[in-house]
């Protein structure tokens, strides 16, 4: 019988079943795997699954059964893959199971933000429009997106999804990605920060993206833009765009997602995140209920497909 051990499901979400994996062999499952029970809970496993647990070549050789890492998520930088496909250890990921979840939040955070929502919710809840004597308030200030410019940086589906509902509220759309795609409009990174009112980040994190965001390319950005990060942390540097907050370069900052997870005490967003233009989520955009049941399905089905010698969802390598 396979064994399989999920490494981490409280990143998953308490109301998920995950009963159905029994149908495939033995099922272990850990709310949380801290770095030094690694080893213990994989060393004979078939199948281990996982969210953000680190497998390298530190614990991986206690591994002694280990065929196949599943990845509840489209991201596997956590994964030494290059030490997998040494060892003939298959790894799969998760495509496109978050694409409108993902493009949700981030309509959610930009709307938020342009509009000033929790400002006007506790002005009216506060009891001051009530003692207003006044039928409305209009301030601060907010603006239409209509006819606005919103970049997109990393088109891929969760960007075309997003680019997609920018162009039904009225946006134009530009898009930057490494090659060209008829489907958009695409320019430069620096046309990019340039032209955009709204810039939304959406590329994977790789040696070529990682801190693509820095402090050259916050100047080039209009002081009003409003810029939000649903990709990874480590894209853009977090201690230029605090910065940028402070000065107030940057109109408005939404964020679900940093270099180090949770969030530090010493993180420099801890400065900016009681200002009224920044929204900072706890990487929870991926996480609508429905996209989460897809993805555990999509994860029995790699591990299925593994076991019938068919290459499906395979990143190793």
């Amino acid at each position: 019988m396979i064994t399989l051990a999920i490494l981490d499901t409280s990143t998953l979400g308490e109301d998920m079943d995950l009963g159905f994996f029994q149908q495939l062999g033995e099922i272990r499952l850990y709310s949380a795997t801290p770095p030094h029970l690694v080893e213990e809970r994989i060393e004979d496993c078939d199948v281990v699954i996982l969210n953000k647990v680190r497998l390298d070549e530190t614990n991986l050789p206690a591994a002694r059964r280990l065929k196949l890492i599943c990845v509840t998520a489209t991201g596997y930088d956590n994964i030494d893959t290059a030490y997998c496909k040494a060892h003939g250890i298959g790894v799969c990921n998760v495509q496109g199971y978050s694409t409108h979840s993902v493009a949700q939040l981030t309509l959610a955070m930009v709307l938020s933000l342009s509009c000033h929502l929790p400002q006007y919710h506790q002005y009216t809840v506060s009891g001051q429009y009530t003692q207003s004597g006044r039928h409305n308030c209009l301030t601060p200030v907010f603006h239409e997106l209509y006819g606005k410019t919103w970049g997109v940086l990393g088109y891929g589906a969760i960007g075309r999804q997003v680019g997609r509902t920018a162009e039904a509220m009225g946006c134009r759309v530009l898009a930057c990605k490494r090659q060209k795609t008829p489907e958009a409009e695409c320019v430069s990174l620096e046309e990019l920060c340039r032209e955009s009112d709204i810039l939304t980040i959406h590329t994977p994190l790789t040696p070529e993206t990682k801190g693509m965001i820095g402090r050259q390319e916050l100047e080039w950005m209009k002081p009003s833009v409003i810029l939000v990060n649903g990709a990874r942390g480590a894209v853009w540097d977090e201690e230029a765009v605090a910065d940028a907050v402070e000065r107030g370069t940057v109109g408005g900052l939404g964020c679900d997602v940093y270099s180090a997870e949770p969030m530090a005490q010493d993180h420099p967003f801890q400065r900016i995140a009681p200002l009224p233009n920044v929204c900072l989520t706890p990487h929870m955009a991926w996480g609508a209920y429905e996209a989460r049941v897809r993805c555990m399905e999509e994860v029995a089905e790699n591990i299925r497909a593994f076991y019938k010698g068919e290459l499906r969802n395979r990143v190793e390598g």
